[in-house]
């Protein structure tokens, strides 16, 4: 039951960042190449699934995405929890 009720609080399902990087034609190693912060192609495969990250890694996301577009998008924009 408690692994229930982690796996749930833990998958936030499909986000922004993923449908953002479709409409770039962004595949994860562009991510993590645009990235000057220590991002890794793990990190960005669960942001795009839906996984829960911490705060730290989400803006680390966000700034890689940001270079990798060259558009400025909130934490808010590619994130809803």
């Amino acid at each position: 039951m408690n692994d229930e009720i982690s796996k749930s609080e833990l998958e936030m399902g499909p986000q922004p960042v993923a449908a953002v990087m479709e409409q770039y034609s962004l595949k994860t190693h562009d991510v993590v190449a645009a990235s000057t912060d220590q991002v890794t192609h793990k990190m960005v495969k669960k942001a795009c699934s839906g996984r829960r990250l911490s705060v730290n890694v989400q803006i680390k996301i966000m700034n890689a995405v940001n270079k990798a577009t060259g558009q400025e998008y909130k934490r808010g924009d590619l994130f809803n929890y």
